[in-house]
């Protein structure tokens, strides 16, 4: 297959009910708000609570004339660092671009996972961050933030100001969701490791 011209790819890995599914399907909003062509959507195994997904992101400034899976991402972002071990997540992986798992683990110690890829690795604690912030393990907000920051797919200063847009229309009736949510973002942007 080849890569979509100009275009950046975006592949996420996660389980079912982390919410991978949903921080491609927010990027892709976000992306087209600020006028972007976007594609985002899921690839269906198992569907199950738990199973191991894949979703897609396709970015660009021109019209997307590609429409399949992307075998040549750009970015991975893992959700759930325990699909190193069972996914092959480096495969197609541009060395150009990075991959990001959400772990408290440094770069350093994830790399030893990654099949000698040598890009950018990435590591954010989407855990604890949504756990201080949101109050449950909810990491595919923190993991949105972080791979925004990393990628530049958008500027993070309108990324942040159109999500507290989103989310003000998503919970108008709790501020409290809202700020958490908010919170999570700036933290993620602020805690994410390049190595």
């Amino acid at each position: 297959m080849s890569k979509s011209s100009k275009a950046i790819e975006i592949r996420w890995h996660g389980r079912g009910g982390q919410g991978a599914k949903t921080a491609c399907l927010l990027l892709a909003d976000v992306c087209f708000s600020s006028g972007k062509e976007v594609q985002g959507f899921p690839e269906y195994g198992p569907e199950r609570m738990g199973a191991p997904i894949t979703a897609y992101n396709r970015i660009s400034d021109e019209p997307n004339i590609v429409h399949s899976n992307i075998y040549y991402p750009d970015y991975v972002v893992v959700v759930d660092e325990t699909l190193l071990e069972a996914v092959d997540v480096t495969a197609g992986l541009s060395e150009d671009g990075a991959i990001l798992v959400n772990t408290m683990r440094s770069p350093s110690e994830i790399r030893r996972q990654l099949n000698g890829y040598k890009g950018r690795v990435c590591t954010v604690d989407a855990a604890t961050i949504s756990l201080e912030t949101i109050g449950r393990n909810i990491p595919n907000t923190p993991m949105l933030a972080a791979i925004v920051k990393i990628s530049n797919v958008i500027d993070c200063e309108k990324f942040l100001s159109d999500m507290r847009e989103s989310f003000g229309h998503k919970f108008r009736t709790k501020p409290e969701v809202i700020d958490g949510n908010m919170k999570a973002l700036s933290m993620a942007m602020d805690q994410v490791r390049v190595g």
